[in-house]
């Protein structure tokens, strides 16, 4: 590849500066607004004619069929509608004409919801031995086995008509607390600019201020950055307080309202989850912290800092200055998945050549990265690149879920073309995985070496660590509605203050505008009990890494078997039974533990380096 574009940093691009192969192509979803416009009244059309099959899914096996079908019909449409209107508007976010046509949307899910409310009570009126008899008497409808056979797992806790259809009505406020959350740091937000030592003046962006707590080595300009750009989530936190209790007010209604006895037991009961496993998580996490604060007081050392805190975190324990080219690490990317074959090494390229990825940050564009299950066509990349190490480590990340996808649309009808966020994070992290194994086996010197362990390091940091502490946060902050405590900015702060003491011990020192970073977590207001999700998931990648690791051949292709059967299975039976075929038991603390050994050895690999 030549490199024709490679924004400098601290540079913020307008979007029509970007070269257009940096940019996602979006016609495969729709070509242009006409197109979406048809697209958007097929699935209004469609939400009213299946109001036909009401009163009528006992007649028998062919009307049932029929009224699978036209929900699967329904289900594809809407992601043509839906993405299309929505990553047009994470590319820029300050469009209010985009935002109205996503918000358009929106209220026609709500009206899809409304009009379908009535399926699940009527499909489980009738019993389940009579549809079992249709199910073996028709190959067509056995289809839907598996989401029959969940569906009166979830039995008990599905209302009435009536009661399903006033539930129904809340979808149209269900995001308005993450729409609010997201106009206020993103749309509305003022980023801060600083002076650093060296007299240059840097914006904040989100981008730009990752990238500064990673690669600047001046300590004092680190924690100009982390105050300045908190200092926002501060000023605002009662702001943020009130959001956040309108998402742990909104879980508590919908939990009681289905006769869950916990917020965590109803985000947990459909895909058939013991709640003990995120029990057991928090509770083996926080007994396996050791190495943890291990590596935390090697960096202390090495960095020769007389006081640590949450912005030397990230910093390299060495000079090495290398930058990532966006147009050479695609080909790494490429190489590092050659152990699970060649189709799927061709797919990855695909991704590449064929503008699946919307690569650079620009004025307005949504910030972070994530994988879009565009099902009809392919999976959508949103990164904002910034030629970091953990910018190239996130793009093998997005590209995990991207072929996780690719592979579950390819394999599974509709039904099950979709996977549970239970499993998502095992192919984004076994991907990081592999391309980890690839940089260290291509590292030039001893430190590359270093950077690459304390990159390994800090992934389970960040993936486990971090994340279980994110995931007790919220089984606390949901405890408080949940024991009719009032949920307060005072409150939600000394919940995450304590933890830090818990996790962290005294290897950091206290920063007291820490204990308002829970305000800048979006996955807290956006997918409450998402984040423990990405710690199990990483205890199931360091279980599948041994097989693809193994030194008998045999071993390997059986691991490369298994795993690319987990990711072609999407959604077809439940995670934790997806997982226990792949090899892995999350039931096991061994399972936990094996991560805290892990890295307790590559902190001793590192400590022998240094």
């Amino acid at each position: 590849m030549t490199t024709t574009f490679r924004p400098q940093p601290g540079e913020l691009p307008t979007r029509d500066a970007i070269p257009s192969q940096y940019t996602w192509d979006l016609s495969s979803i729709c070509r242009s607004w006409e197109e979406w416009e048809a697209s958007y009244r097929a699935l209004d059309g469609a939400i009213e004619s299946f109001k036909q099959f009401q009163g009528r899914l006992a007649d028998g096996t062919g009307t049932l069929l029929a009224a699978f079908r036209a929900m699967d019909d329904m289900g594809a449409l809407s992601y043509r509608v839906w993405y299309y209107a929505s990553l047009q508007y994470d590319q820029d976010q300050r469009s209010n004409e985009v935002n109205a046509r996503r918000q358009q949307v929106q209220i026609l899910f709500a009206r899809q919801q409304q009009a379908s409310s009535w399926f699940n009570p009527e499909l489980l009126a009738i019993p389940l031995e009579t549809i079992r008899g249709w199910l073996d008497g028709n190959p067509e409808l056995a289809v839907y086995r598996f989401a029959i056979e969940s569906l009166f797992h979830e039995q008990e806790h599905v209302l009435d008509a009536d009661g399903e259809r006033l539930l129904s009505y809340s979808g149209r406020f269900n995001s308005v607390p993450y729409d609010s959350y997201a106009a206020l740091t993103t749309a509305d937000m003022k980023f801060p600019s600083i002076t650093l030592e060296s007299g240059e003046q840097v914006t904040l962006t989100y981008g730009q201020y990752r990238a500064l707590l990673e690669t600047n080595r001046v300590q004092a300009d680190r924690a100009a950055a982390y105050r300045a750009f908190h200092q926002s989530y501060e000023n605002n936190q009662n702001t943020y307080a009130s959001l956040y209790n309108g998402v742990l007010q909104r879980d508590w209604f919908h939990a009681r309202a289905r006769g869950y006895q916990t917020t965590l037991d109803a985000a947990l009961h459909g895909n058939n989850i013991p709640t003990s496993v995120v029990q057991n998580l928090i509770q083996e996490t926080k007994a396996g912290v050791e190495p943890l604060r291990r590596y935390h007081r090697l960096r202390r050392r090495v960095l020769g800092v007389s006081s640590y805190r949450l912005f030397d975190v990230f910093v390299p324990l060495v000079e090495h200055d290398a930058r990532y080219p966006y147009d050479e690490v695609g080909d790494w990317i490429a190489d590092s998945v050659a152990p699970l074959g060649g189709e799927y090494q061709a797919a990855v390229r695909q991704a590449f050549a064929g503008r699946w990825i919307d690569v650079f940050e620009n004025a307005g564009k949504r910030s972070g990265a994530y994988s879009a299950p565009v099902y009809g066509t392919h999976p959508y990349m949103l990164l904002n690149y910034n030629e970091t190490l953990d910018a190239v480590f996130t793009l093998a990340h997005e590209m995990g879920h991207s072929m996780h996808t690719l592979l579950s649309h390819q394999t599974q009808p509709f039904v099950y073309a979709g996977y549970t966020i239970f499993v998502a994070e095992v192919p984004s992290t076994l991907s990081e995985a592999l391309f980890l194994d690839l940089m260290l086996e291509r590292a030039r010197g001893r430190e590359e070496r270093i950077v690459l362990l304390q990159h390994a390091i800090d992934s389970i940091a960040s993936t486990f660590y971090t994340q279980v502490m994110f995931a007790d946060f919220e089984l606390q902050a949901h405890r408080l509605v949940e024991q009719d405590q009032p949920v307060t900015a005072d409150a939600l702060n000394g919940i995450y203050a304590s933890l830090l003491r818990d996790y962290y011990g005294d290897v950091l020192d206290e920063e007291s505008i820490s204990r308002v970073t829970w305000a800048r977590i979006p996955h807290f207001f956006s997918t409450p009990y998402y984040v423990y999700q990405y710690a199990t998931c990483f205890a199931s990648t360091a279980r599948l890494m041994q097989d693809l690791r193994a030194a008998e051949p045999a071993v390997r292709v059986a691991g490369v078997d298994r795993y690319l059967s987990l990711l072609k299975a999407g959604g077809s039976d439940y995670p934790m039974s997806l997982l226990a075929r792949a090899g892995v038991d999350l039931s096991q603390p061994d399972t936990v533990r094996a991560v805290a050994a892990e890295l307790d050895a590559l902190v001793a690999r590192l400590e022998s380096e240094l």
